[in-house]
């Protein structure tokens, strides 16, 4: 028993390994060659080979043949295709007024008004190391991952919210932020990349006259990459009604913490708030008409009231019209909860207790 492999060298020929000693003549050649076990044997083919039946080979040999040459302009065309999406992919900024698409990258600008350091965006499609956002450059120093960002400009430049907590209120803090962070994160990354996947495209800025073909095909990447994330994760395994029980849950969760006060921890901001705002402006202002949207501005509307007066304080220019700050679904009844005048956590109100 043997095997025949074709390669490519300066000439062409074929190699035959042999599993046991055998002696055979190779097709057009008139030497007797004898192949001996383990024995690697090259042989020169004939020219007819490659127009008579052994096509295969003359594809597979023919180092100027046009298919190759096609082959290396597809191929190098795909990857720079490939290469273009993907930075497209990573740089892709959402439509005026809405900041981020990225309740990471919302959460850390957020926090950097509240902590009031100025920063400037960059769109470039660059990742951290690990391969995820945001990360901060400060003084040519790089730092990746908000909790690392945030913990660096505490000791690098003395700013923080947390001054005033007590090591109990700095404990459920951090709990509240892993729960949003990494359990009510991929609730809502399923509700905009997997089942409102069409609305969330709307909300892709790109131009051009390709712009509708690469919004579909950079959203439905995403949302495929979401889906396999999620799998990993584990919260990606269960159905879509219980993946939106787990949301309601967790979201019911923030209201009764939140209760009655002014932001989570009390009557002054944290960083816990940055993290929370960040990852309910979705269901706020960016999922029209979905699950999350009912809920917040039903049911739940003093999450509502917390993430406009967040959005008033920090994010004057992002303009939401006063209807966005309900929910009106199809129904007739009339019966919605309106939001109580917002003019009280407006921006120009007094706010001495967070100075």
């Amino acid at each position: 028993m043997y095997w025949r492999v074709g390669f490519a060298w300066t000439r062409s020929c074929a190699v035959d390994l042999g599993a046991r000693n055998r002696s055979f003549f190779s097709t057009g050649l008139d030497e007797q060659l004898t192949l001996y076990g383990g024995d690697i044997i090259a042989c020169p083919i004939p020219d007819y080979y490659y127009y008579g039946g052994g096509t295969i080979m003359s594809a597979l040999m023919g180092a100027d043949s046009w298919w190759r040459r096609t082959l290396y302009l597809t191929g190098g065309a795909l990857l720079a295709a490939a290469a273009y999406l993907l930075h497209e992919l990573l740089s892709i900024r959402p439509r005026t007024g809405v900041p981020s698409l990225s309740p990471s990258c919302l959460k850390m600008e957020t926090y950097l008004r509240m902590v009031d350091l100025p920063y400037q965006n960059y769109f470039g499609g660059k990742l951290s190391p690990q391969g995820k956002m945001p990360w901060l450059e400060y003084n040519q120093e790089q730092v990746y991952g908000s909790e690392f960002i945030i913990d660096f400009l505490e000791e690098r430049l003395g700013v923080g919210l947390d001054a005033s907590l007590s090591p109990q209120q700095e404990a459920v803090s951090r709990a509240v932020t892993k729960m949003v962070e990494e359990h009510f994160y991929w609730t809502i990354a399923y509700c905009q990349w997997v089942d409102n996947l069409e609305e969330t495209q709307k909300m892709l800025a790109l131009s051009g006259p390709l712009s509708d073909l690469l919004k579909w095909i950079l959203s439905h990447l995403t949302g495929g990459m979401v889906q396999r994330e999620m799998y990993g994760h584990g919260i990606g395994r269960f159905s879509e009604e219980e993946v939106y029980a787990l949301m309601e849950k967790d979201m019911r969760t923030l209201a009764t913490l939140l209760g009655d006060k002014k932001y989570l921890m009390g009557s002054k901001l944290s960083t816990v708030d940055a993290a929370v705002f960040s990852h309910l402006a979705p269901a706020m202002w960016m999922l029209p008409g979905s699950r999350p949207e009912q809920l917040i501005k039903g049911e739940l509307i003093t999450l509502a009231m917390y993430c406009e007066r967040i959005r008033r304080r920090f994010w004057p220019e992002w303009f939401v019209d006063q209807e966005d700050l309900c929910y009106h679904g199809d129904t007739d009844d009339t019966s919605d909860t309106d939001l109580p005048d917002l003019g009280l956590y407006s921006r120009t109100d007094t706010f001495q207790d967070d100075t």
